[in-house]
């Protein structure tokens, strides 16, 4: 698989994406050019095919999966990608409280949001919005740290008038599997791609023939290959390891709700009237402060 997302997108985020999917040696040479890009933009492709200790032919591949034309414009590429890094590194203050680094963390993080829709396609996205639209029934699938983003993601669609399931338990989770079929939909939220428990339901998914649609961080995993349609949200703190580590799921949040908005918009009237009843609930439960 090579990249299919923006052209613009940093090298960083496409390695990211890319690296557990491709050839061991290409994986080599796309990670030692992520633990160390300045080295990469003075090298040749040559110097890193002696690094890594692999051919020159090998670094080539592994720069043309990565969706650059040559070695040359990948070096262009991390060259711009660190210079924007330099512009954001000395915009921080230099407060060393835990509050500042805590804000410094924040604008790190924010820096990089735009790599969170990075990988996605337009074909993607439509696929999502149009499964949801004509589906008879949608299950969402998720565990461990992603399971909060499906509860979310449901209570966000049932207020969008899309009714739609969300079981925590992993028995439930495969008895509701075992139920789809043919003109259901099944939304898989997993981060890493490579959760057991979700790829049992999704194999029991897949067996019924209902559509997957997976939200994911990496391009090729276990989850992507059960899939009909997936949708890539780059890890924006690194690689796999750094998604083992820390497992941040805003990204993910952040683009489930973006889809869900373009869910809406697509419904147009339908979707604006649910939407209307929906706050006149949230209206009704609000009650004022009492007075002293």
């Amino acid at each position: 698989m090579t990249w299919q997302g923006a052209s613009d997108s940093h090298p960083s985020v496409r390695i990211a994406s890319l690296a557990p999917s491709m050839q061991p040696t290409e994986r080599r040479v796309a990670l030692w050019i992520a633990q160390d890009r300045q080295a990469a933009v003075e090298c040749s492709a040559q110097d890193i095919a002696d690094q890594v200790g692999v051919g020159r032919t090998t670094v080539i591949r592994a720069t043309r999966t990565l969706g650059y034309d040559g070695f040359p414009q990948l070096r262009v590429a991390l060259a711009q990608e660190l210079a924007l890094e330099t512009v954001a590194d000395d915009a921080e203050p230099s407060d060393q409280t835990r509050l500042g680094k805590l804000r410094q963390s924040v604008a790190q993080f924010s820096g990089r949001l735009g790599d969170s829709v990075a990988a996605l396609t337009a074909e993607g996205v439509d696929a999502f919005v149009e499964a949801l639209d004509t589906a008879d029934r949608v299950l969402v699938v998720a565990n461990g740290l992603s399971g909060p983003l499906a509860l979310d993601l449901v209570l966000r669609l049932n207020a969008a008038g899309r009714p739609a399931e969300y079981f925590s338990d992993g028995m439930a989770q495969m008895i509701a599997a075992h139920q789809l079929g043919k003109g259901s939909t099944c939304i898989v939220l997993s981060g890493s791609g490579a959760n057991r428990a979700t790829l049992d339901v999704m194999e029991a998914v897949r067996a019924g023939g209902a559509h997957q649609i997976v939200i994911t961080s990496f391009a090729k995993s276990a989850a992507h290959d059960l899939a009909d349609t997936t949708l890539v949200v780059p890890p924006v703190n690194g690689g796999f390891h750094d998604e083992l580590m820390h497992t941040s799921r805003a990204a993910l949040m952040l683009v489930t709700e973006l889809l869900v908005q373009a869910f809406v918009e697509h419904r147009g009237e339908r979707g604006r009237q649910a939407r209307l009843a929906a706050l006149s609930v949230l209206a009704g439960s609000l009650q004022e402060p009492r007075g002293e």
